[in-house]
């Protein structure tokens, strides 16, 4: 390495860690989990802007204690942490936090959203993804059911979401690969600690052409635990999530039970009746969930699950837009484009289509009647 490409390298680790450092600081803070994590990120914008706000500004945040206040104020950082973060930079990783655009938007609108993720390859912004999830010791049929569904998936431009664990998981992404697809891999490990190590291959050809993400630190072993944790994100990044086989106590019925939770749709692929392996997908149907036999089963269902999402978004812009001050006819359209979520303006051009400088104005003229909030980083979000 020349003194020019250290230099580069040495930069960009320095504005990882710029960047990155204030979320590793709150999370680290005892007493906020995900949950709360996301309510100070909606109140505050970012973790600087909590490290920066008064007691009594923290203190108006629901469930806010004293307690939790004090812990907040003694935040410190690491050394493991910066040690992380330079291996992050070192494999060429990403770090991927609530404010980014590249995080998903369906996982923004569960409860308990990771508040970022390591990232390996191009996660993308995606709304139009469906999980697939099942047995790790799945029959031939299983497999090759899984494999077929995931390929014509991926030939109609729909991101297939799976755990990249044994059997049906690794056949959902092997599918999606196969049909040219893209396709995320959500770990239950760090990204140093592929599991199952069969799969290391695989792993590399899902960042290829999708990406593999891990909310747990880079050399995060597989434990048990941390696989329910990571099922409420599959289910989470996806409009649905369909069981292809599943025995009575599989932990795709855990993944098929978190997606009804976040209110997303379950679909479930009818097996063998003379099957064990096939009891959890028939149970799942008999309670109500779409019985898929191709990837048109799932594809009639889009639109009216799409619209219901958008449906969603629609009342709360609604509910947002309820007490505005009048906005000029150019104001509008830029004012609808944001949420409560920080966009970058260079975001806001691509989306808008509009000048720059034009741009910076009208967002000026929008802080300035109090309904848009800019943070550091030339980020904007609307004010609530």
């Amino acid at each position: 390495m020349n003194a020019s490409q250290f230099s580069i390298l040495n930069s960009q680790f320095f504005t990882l860690m710029e960047k990155i450092l204030p979320w590793f600081a709150l999370k680290s803070v005892p007493g906020i989990g995900n949950h709360f994590f996301k309510r100070l990120i909606d109140r505050f914008a970012s973790p600087e802007h909590v490290f920066n706000a008064s007691d009594e500004q923290l203190l108006e945040v629901d469930g806010m204690s004293r307690r939790l206040v004090n812990a907040i104020r003694r935040h410190s950082i690491s050394d493991q942490v910066k040690k992380e973060l330079d291996l992050v930079s070192q494999k060429g990783y990403r770090i991927v936090t609530l404010s980014d655009p590249e995080y998903p938007p369906l996982l923004l609108q569960t409860p308990d959203p990771p508040p970022f993720f390591y990232v390996f390859g191009n996660l993308g912004a995606s709304a139009k993804s469906i999980a697939v999830v099942g047995s790790r010791n799945p029959t031939r049929y299983g497999i090759s059911t899984a494999m077929q569904l995931c390929k014509d998936l991926a030939l109609l431009k729909i991101t297939v979401i799976s755990g990249m664990a044994r059997g049906i998981d690794t056949a959902a992404h092997e599918g999606a690969l196969a049909g040219g697809g893209k396709t995320v891999a959500v770990l239950g490990s760090g990204l140093e600690k592929v599991y199952p190590s069969e799969n290391q291959k695989l792993f590399h050809r899902i960042a290829e052409n999708g990406a593999a993400i891990s909310e747990f630190p880079l050399n995060a072993h597989p434990e048990a635990y941390h696989f329910p944790i990571r099922n409420r994100v599959i289910s989470g990044m996806s409009l649905g999530t369909v069981v292809v086989e599943a025995g009575q106590k599989s932990g795709a019925l855990i993944t098929a039970q978190l997606a009804l939770e976040q209110g997303r749709e379950v679909f479930a692929v009818p097996g063998n009746i003379h099957s064990f392996k096939s009891i959890g997908a028939h149970k799942l149907i008999k309670q109500g969930a779409k019985l898929v036999e191709n990837a048109k089963d799932i594809i009639e269902e889009l639109p009216n699950i799409i619209q219901k999402h958008l449906a969603k978004e629609n009342v709360k812009q609604e509910q947002m837009t309820d007490n505005l001050p009048p906005l000029l006819p150019e104001e509008l359209p830029v004012f609808q484009s944001l949420g409560t979520y920080p966009v970058h303006i260079d975001e806001l051009v691509r989306k808008l289509s509009i000048e720059p400088g034009k741009l910076s104005s009208i967002l000026l003229q929008l802080e300035l009647k109090g309904i848009v909030r800019q943070s550091p980083g030339k980020l904007f979000s609307i004010e609530i």
